[in-house]
């Protein structure tokens, strides 16, 4: 009987340590492996993703490629430039694979794509066997399951149906050796992905090549892409990543047992630097170069022997182990909701708050479309500002411009900034918010990015939205003298301690003494002098905070969530006063918290749905009633959504 021939498709385990789908593969004793890549145009394109992240996932491919080739001389990771649903039909005739294996996703548009590959491989007659998800500590699936099929909203309820599972599985062995690839010749044609609308654009110096040079690439040898490639300005970060990387440094880190033991996440300094508070693992978690089974066993380990020597220890939410339970909880919750759980809109689990800048809704998918409403000028002002770090209050600035730069900050500084453009600040929509993360972030985990800004926002996994961070006394908390501030807002980096958090105070002879001008809104970078422009507070933080309470308060009296009626079809306004906070004017709204039907893709039944629609309900959606879809507008042509992301385009 033939040996099998294999194809393992790499994707978020970019690792050899901890890869059951790998060691399934293995375990069919293939006669070749290929361990492949799909460059996948979903994310060249259609996802944030800003340069810095791209620079990690760059690493982390050149690492396990390294990896590989340090077992056989003869392979590595083969990258194929050309999406995985209408790549693999051509690989598995071209190199008559018998296998395909990977390791299994849950997010939802890997769902989507896996199914399509899944169907694709069957016709084919190609086996396919999905390794079990070490992404996360448990399958996020089955403690969904065990959670009565729905969303895992607190660590009690993710602990309980994740002991219905089963014990967290330890890890597997690393490889020792690979089998060869068989011939790596293609003879095929690359069906080029379409490249508009292109969201990452904004990020290009130079035009996207990925795909310009055919499916291996510039050299014809499967070669990793790079960001000159991809048009992308050079990383920022100072962030590398890779598996030999993190583990190397876990190895240091896991040394000092009694910092393992004891950490406690609330007690790490959000201002600290070179280096940072914390481990650092979560981009690594992400791209799967760190196993979270091997993280969570090899501090487990740690602890236990420490508990049976009746040595102190810190336990789950905020010890190291609870930081792995919290991921795993927003897994569950996104792995229950779907496409539903990143929005407002039809999300079961989500409070609707009349947010301002609330986002685009097309009505026919239940999706939003990517884009948002400016109700407000002012608002959309004070967006620009938080998101480039010109607010006038220096500790949102120095964390937004660490985010800028870096692409990390700490998990209370995301708490800070969020807070402060949500509920305790400007009133504007956390999807907002999420997208400049998700652009940002070299550790953006779609669940997790997702899930935190709810729980700051208090729209989902926690309620107490009078507990407010103050953009003043919270950095003086961390960081007293300003040191933080001063050295990622280095304009005010002469300015006395008394000022350092509140700029605009400091008397016009202090200012200068000390290199730079208050005032403005941050439009202006230097004054005619050549001084630097710092500007005064975009709002008086103790007013604001007061409207941003209020309009709390109404908002969970009110109690809809977004899959509620009255927030599908606009109704909703007749239940908030015209003078309450977002957009509340009028009594007829428009899907989700837009102000109006104005901007509603394809509300008027006039254009044909897009052929993904009929599967809405499959991402726990509800469909828009007939009253929204008499109030409709014409769908404007730029506005995409998600459905159709996995579609076969043309050849070019």
């Amino acid at each position: 009987m033939p040996q099998p021939r294999v194809l393992y498709w790499f994707r978020t385990d970019l690792r050899l340590h901890d890869s059951p789908a790998l060691k399934a593969a293995l375990d069919l004793k293939p006669e070749v492996l290929y361990p492949i890549w799909c460059w996948d145009s979903h994310y060249v394109y259609r996802a944030r993703v800003g340069n810095n992240r791209w620079q990690f996932l760059i690493d982390c491919m050149n690492d396990v490629s390294g990896s590989i080739t340090k077992l056989n001389a003869e392979s590595k990771l083969f990258v194929l430039r050309e999406p995985a649903v209408t790549l693999l039909p051509k690989l598995f005739k071209a190199w008559k694979i018998t296998h395909l294996v990977f390791e299994k996703d849950t997010d939802a548009y890997a769902k989507e794509r896996d199914k399509q590959v899944i169907e694709s491989a069957e016709k084919a007659g190609v086996k396919v066997i999905v390794g079990p998800q070490s992404r996360t500590l448990w399958d996020s699936d089955e403690v969904m399951k065990a959670n009565g099929g729905k969303p895992t909203m607190s660590i009690t309820q993710l602990q309980a149906a994740g002991a219905k599972v089963g014990a967290i599985a330890r890890p597997v062995g690393t490889p020792t050796s690979l089998p060869s690839p068989g011939d790596v010749g293609l003879d095929i044609d690359q069906e080029r992905p379409a490249d508009k609308p292109d969201i990452n654009g904004k990020y290009r110096d130079s035009d996207e090549k990925t795909y310009s040079s055919g499916i291996a690439g510039p050299q014809r040898d499967y070669s990793v892409p790079t960001l000159d490639e991809l048009g992308m300005k050079p990383a920022t970060t100072p962030h590398r990543g890779g598996e030999t990387l993190i583990l190397a440094r876990l190895e240091k880190i896991l040394a000092d047992e009694d910092y393992t033991a004891t950490f406690e996440k609330p007690k790490t300094s959000p201002a600290a630097f070179e280096p940072q508070s914390t481990f650092l693992t979560s981009p690594f978690l992400h791209f799967g170069a760190l196993s979270a089974r091997y993280f969570y066993h090899r501090v487990e380990d740690i602890v236990e022997k420490r508990r049976k020597e009746k040595k102190a220890v810190s336990t789950p939410p905020t010890s190291l182990t609870g930081q792995l339970l919290f991921r795993d909880m927003y897994f569950v919750a996104q792995a229950a909701l779907g496409y539903s759980f990143g929005q407002t809109y039809g999300n079961s689990h989500c409070r609707f708050i009349p947010w301002h800048l609330p986002s685009k809704v097309d009505v026919s998918t239940g999706l939003v479309t990517g884009e948002y409403e400016v109700d407000d000028k002012g608002k959309e002002k004070e967006f620009q500002r938080w998101r480039e770090g010109k607010t006038g209050f220096p500790w949102i600035d120095a964390i937004m411009r660490q985010l800028k730069q870096e692409g990390w900050i700490h998990h209370l500084a995301r708490h800070a900034v969020a807070c402060f453009l949500t509920r305790g600040g400007c009133y504007i929509s956390w999807e907002r918010g999420a997208e400049v993360f998700e652009e940002w972030l070299v550790d953006h985990e779609a669940a997790c990015n997702i899930g935190n800004w709810q729980w700051l926002s208090c729209t989902a996994f926690y309620a107490m939205f009078y507990r407010c961070y103050s953009p003043v006394a919270f950095g003086k908390k961390w960081d007293d003298n300003g040191a933080f501030v001063r050295k990622y807002v280095p304009e005010l980096k002469g300015l006395p301690k008394k000022y350092i958090y509140e700029p605009h105070k400091a008397p016009i002879q202090d200012q200068k003494k000390a290199g730079v001008v208050i005032r403005g809104d941050g439009s202006e970078e230097m004054s005619d002098d050549g001084l630097p422009v710092y500007p005064k507070p975009m709002f008086d933080f103790n007013v604001q905070r007061e409207i941003c309470m209020q309009g709390m308060k109404t908002a969970y009296r009110v109690g809809l969530h977004g899959n509620d009626p009255k927030v599908l079809d606009g109704s909703w306004k007749e239940l908030f006063a015209d003078d309450g906070a977002g957009p509340t004017e009028g009594k007829e709204g428009g899907p989700g918290g837009m102000a109006s039907f104005e901007d509603a893709d394809e509300a008027d039944g006039s254009h044909e749905a897009p052929a993904k629609a009929k599967s809405t309900s499959k991402r726990n959606v509800p469909k828009v009633s007939p009253e929204a879809a008499r109030k409709g507008h014409k769908r404007e042509h730029s506005q995409g959504t998600l459905d159709g992301a996995l579609g076969k385009k043309a050849k070019s």
